[in-house]
């Protein structure tokens, strides 16, 4: 069990976290109407969260705000928040706490309005039965590329994206659950590598992506954290493609590094080229689609559910790397990455999915 104990600093450092993503919130989603409550600390194994409407407290399980991923803590804010809004703007309507107007406020913000429980990132759970086939026709796909031929291989990775692609064109409009992930692990400074990557996953694999920012509790820092929001089987998907890309740019490093030798400092810009190398072999691999008529335009439903995730984001421009030989030699590298290795598909917690050999 991790130790749950914050030194007085780190603690009171992590409650003016809560209490900055308090004041978001009540921006984002309720317009700045709630007046800020007590924020505290609860001890136990009990509720996840409390909004106690006579201390005007909103309490949070302190195990969940050490040891817990920073995404699971605000959406357990998010839920006691809408608490706090039905009791002291709605008037407490319901008989009980997690009554109609309770429900109807949460589904209208997306907020998960369950009783109990720890929230879910994806949403709606398991992939529904044709995303759960799909996803398996696609590994077996790329369990083909594991092929020593390097033409077979290719050809296997750009089948199992030409199925991605017609299965979400075919996809019936209004139909589709959609839910959200965290990937990676919280990091203090956003690299161009994962920039390139995380765009790459919303040109490529059918996600809206955005860097969201995290608390980290033992650490006393700041952070971001990359969300992707979409269908099940493309969470599945974006999530292992993800996984792989950032696993084979670091071990093409390991051995671009072993054997020219080159410093510590051309990492970055290094993993930079093999991201951008990658990218432009799956945007070949789009025009080659787009000539047969295969033309992926988005997914409004998808923006909808996204915007309603996020009712206020930001975009900002950043400088790249140097263009320097490291960059060259990462490009071209990853202009050489095969997706496989996601040899096995199968029923894990009731989902499907797709893991590296």
């Amino acid at each position: 069990m991790p130790d749950e104990t914050l030194s007085a600093e780190l603690e009171a450092a992590l409650l003016r976290a809560v209490a900055d993503a308090w004041h978001t919130l009540n921006h984002n989603y309720f317009k700045g109407m709630l007046r800020p409550p007590v924020i505290a600390l609860a001890e136990g194994e009990g509720k996840l969260g409390e909004w106690r409407r006579g201390t005007r407290t909103l309490a949070l399980q302190r195990r969940l705000v050490v040891d817990q991923p920073w995404g699971v803590v605000v959406e357990v804010l998010k839920h006691e928040i809408a608490h706090q809004y039905t009791s002291e703007v709605l008037g407490d309507p319901d008989p009980s706490p997690h009554g109609p107007a309770f429900r109807a406020l949460c589904d209208r913000l997306g907020i998960d309005g369950r009783a109990a429980g720890m929230p879910t990132p994806d949403e709606q759970g398991a992939p529904p039965e044709g995303e759960a086939r799909v996803l398996g026709r696609i590994a077996k796909l790329l369990a083909l590329a594991e092929s020593q031929n390097q033409h077979e291989a290719e050809a296997a990775m750009a089948r199992a994206r030409e199925l991605m692609l017609k299965h979400n064109l075919q996809a019936p409009p209004g139909r589709r659950p959609y839910g959200f992930r965290h990937l990676g692990a919280p990091t203090g400074r956003i690299s161009e590598a994962e920039r390139i990557l995380a765009n790459l996953l919303a040109d490529q694999f059918f996600v809206e992506v955005i860097w969201v920012p995290v608390w980290r509790a033992r650490e006393g820092k700041r952070g971001s954290v990359l969300e992707v929001c979409g269908a099940p089987v493309n969470l599945e998907m974006a999530a292992y493609v993800h996984e792989f890309l950032t696993h084979t740019a670091n071990r093409l490093w390991r051995d671009y590094q072993l054997a020219h030798g080159r410093p510590s400092r051309d990492r970055q810009t290094f993993l930079a080229g093999v991201m951008a190398g990658f990218r432009d072999k799956l945007a070949a691999q789009a025009r080659a689609s787009a000539a047969e008529g295969l033309v992926w335009v988005g997914d409004a439903d998808l923006r909808t559910y996204h915007r309603r995730r996020h009712p206020y984001m930001r975009w900002t421009r950043h400088t790249g790397n140097v263009r320097n030989e490291a960059h060259i030699q990462g490009r071209e590298a990853g202009r050489n990455i095969v997706l496989n290795r996601p040899v096995t598909s199968g029923p894990s917690n009731g989902s499907v999915k797709l893991l590296r050999g």
